[in-house]
């Protein structure tokens, strides 16, 4: 047997780039369920913090989580070496969506994945992440060019003709 989808509602309290109507009536409609969820005051402060909880909402199962951008939310998770299973997490977007259907998604019993796909390695395992170079071939390039041609060496160069006079 399955264990029932979890709700996690993020309030944005410190980035405030969910408009308050929605979070509010997303929030008061949840407290006025049956719905059991979990809240928090901001994700972008407990990724950066590198909070534990975010562990531990990973590990509990299914998930769907109201706070912003899918994108946004899988990387706040990452960032803090907690990745989101892919298959078995949704966001809703109080951002752009209104409350009443944010909430309706989050009554619906059907999960929608639909974090982005690809990339999928955490921040704080960069090894696993299979669009980095190895460090051998990053040697190997290192030693089998000039600097003018590191990838590196390029996207760190200021050009002096760009900087002020």
């Amino acid at each position: 047997m399955n264990a029932p989808t979890r709700v996690l509602y993020c309030n944005c309290t410190y980035a405030q780039v969910v408009p308050k109507e929605v979070k509010s009536a997303v929030l008061k409609k949840l407290c006025e369920s049956d719905v059991a969820f979990e809240a928090v005051a901001d994700l972008c402060e407990m990724s950066a913090r590198q909070d534990p909880a975010l562990k531990r909402l990973v590990e509990g199962g299914a998930v769907k989580i109201a706070a912003c951008y899918p994108r946004a939310v899988k990387w706040l998770f990452a960032a803090a070496g907690a990745r989101l299973p892919e298959q078995s997490t949704q966001v809703l977007n109080m951002r752009v969506q209104n409350a009443e259907d944010v909430f309706g998604e989050l009554l619906n019993p059907e999960l929608k994945p639909n974090l982005p796909q690809g990339k999928a390695a955490s921040v704080a395992d960069p090894s696993a992440n299979s669009n980095s170079k190895s460090e051998s071939q990053m040697q190997g390039a290192d030693q089998n060019s000039d600097a003018s041609s590191s990838p590196v060496d390029s996207a760190l160069r200021i050009v002096p003709s760009a900087l002020p006079s």
